[in-house]
């Protein structure tokens, strides 16, 4: 795996494509804003040369999501069923990418950013990775939760869901994400994807000088205790939550 990885990076100027994979349920308040900045951020790799795609999966939205995706120049893809591993998978099944970036909806990734995931793939020792994370405004209860993650994220090696590069072949080599979960999918796959470095002599990398910029909506749309509740529930239930959209409605009740 790591030989093949070093293999097509010394080839990077010609074979080098990224895919970026935009999940989108009912979106249409922010999907433009995103998709602009997801756009400005992917000239980040045309500078060594490689080529780019940018994917946006439809994912059973009843609003405008598609149509304005279209408009932003995206590619489209369905995914009928309404879970976010799903469309992921659904849209890394639509690219034609050797690396894979995935980028929520909701959320901003700057220029550097992707400079920073074009170095660590220019490295060849690279398997996949992720960066840590800041809201769109000041909260102090958010941000002490925010801090707390990205800690946990660079020490686990654990990837947040907003933002996630991946060489294609080990995405897929792992099986994708987990369509048993309707949340945390990201770090169930990083538990695969950890191991498959170790075996590999490769590396997974959480970046941090450029953290990604996402909404904070969540906690105007649900109260604290709402969030503590299912919080804690999943404790309690050793994560069995995670298995049934009911229980993570905050993600798929359609408030937007």
């Amino acid at each position: 795996m790591a030989r093949t990885c070093r293999i097509q990076l010394s080839f990077a100027k010609t074979i080098v494509k990224i895919s970026v994979i935009v999940p989108a349920f009912n979106e249409e308040k922010l999907i433009s804003g995103s998709l602009r900045s997801i756009k400005a951020a992917i000239a980040a790799f045309s500078r060594p040369g490689w080529e780019s795609e940018l994917i946006v999966c439809n994912n059973n939205s009843t609003d405008r999501t598609a149509e304005l995706a279209l408009e932003a120049g995206a590619r489209v893809v369905f995914e009928p069923v309404n879970q976010i591993a799903r469309a992921r998978n659904t849209g890394a099944q639509a690219a034609t990418g050797i690396w894979l970036v995935f980028v929520d909806a909701d959320s901003h990734p700057s220029r550097g950013l992707f400079e920073e995931v074009a170095a660590q793939i220019q490295t060849g020792f690279c398997l996949a990775g992720g960066s840590t994370v800041s809201l769109d405004g000041n909260y102090f209860w958010a941000g002490l939760l925010t801090g707390g993650w990205n800690l946990l994220s660079r020490i686990k090696k654990w990837a947040p869901g907003s933002f996630i590069f991946c060489e294609a072949a080990a995405f897929r080599q792992v099986g994708g994400f987990s369509q048993e979960l309707f949340a945390s999918e990201e770090i169930d796959l990083f538990q695969r994807l950890n191991k498959l470095a170790r075996r590999s002599g490769l590396e997974i990398v959480i970046l941090h000088r450029y953290p990604l910029v996402t909404s904070a909506r969540k906690l105007h749309l649900y109260s604290l205790r709402e969030h503590l509740r299912f919080l804690g529930k999943t404790i309690l239930q050793s994560g069995r939550t995670l298995k049934d959209p009911a229980e993570c409605h905050t993600w798929y009740d359609g408030r937007r």
